[in-house]
């Protein structure tokens, strides 16, 4: 417990250096990770809870999603692809590929969606972004092998098989997933010049968390 409360102190130092406050990340549980670490993620892994659960490094999580906006802001947003698997981000990306004007993939992805331009379903992309690259497995083998640049956020058990952008964070959680793709879109547009440096996205971070219907259906 001791460690985990010296990590929280050194956090706060970070204040002002983040693209927003410490609590709106600590709030997202953007830093929760899993109890599996592989080795590929180690770099992004600052400490574990008592409870063997590891914790994700929030400034790493700050200074990808700084490069990776810019990154994406760099390509054509029609050729820029945005796959989840996972219900839980479904919402967010929609709600990223409205504000950035990508094309969003929702669910499973068929096989040949890369990479055979005879079938129907076939999407040509320059770039992909996905949710979590063991969901999202077929779309990052298919990008790898057509040489398409992939962007994953990875939790700390996360594959990075052609992976070339890792942005670490909690890729199972409804505000985590929501707080990346909300930050996301807002550092897009800011480094496109849609937005100024300082303002903020006409849509509020709620409206990007996916939302569970008492019915128990996910929307």
């Amino acid at each position: 417990m001791e460690a985990l409360l010296m990590s929280l102190e050194e956090l706060r130092s970070l204040e002002g250096q983040l693209l927003i406050p410490l609590e709106m990340y600590l709030a997202a549980g953007i830093r929760i990770g899993t109890k599996v670490k592989s080795k590929f993620m180690k770099p992004f892994i600052y400490s574990a809870r008592p409870d063997g659960l590891y914790l994700l490094d929030v400034k790493k999580t700050d200074e990808r999603i700084r490069i990776a906006a810019k990154f994406i802001a760099r390509y054509d947003p029609a050729k820029v692809v945005v796959v989840s698997g996972r219900q839980y981000g479904h919402r967010p990306v929609k709600k990223f590929c409205g504000l950035v004007g990508c094309k969003p993939i929702l669910g499973r992805v068929l096989p040949g969606t890369f990479t055979n331009p005879a079938l129907a379903h076939f999407t040509e992309a320059d770039l992909l972004v996905v949710t979590d690259p063991r969901v999202d497995e077929q779309a990052v083998t298919e990008a790898g092998q057509m040489g398409i640049p992939v962007v994953a956020l990875c939790d700390t058990d996360s594959p990075i098989s052609y992976v070339d952008l890792i942005i670490p964070t909690n890729n199972r959680g409804r505000k985590a997933l929501a707080l990346v793709f909300w930050l996301l879109a807002r550092e897009v547009l800011r480094a496109r010049g849609e937005l100024a440096p300082t303002a903020e996205l006409p849509v509020p971070l709620s409206d990007f968390e996916a939302r569970i219907l008492t019915t128990g259906e996910v929307v």
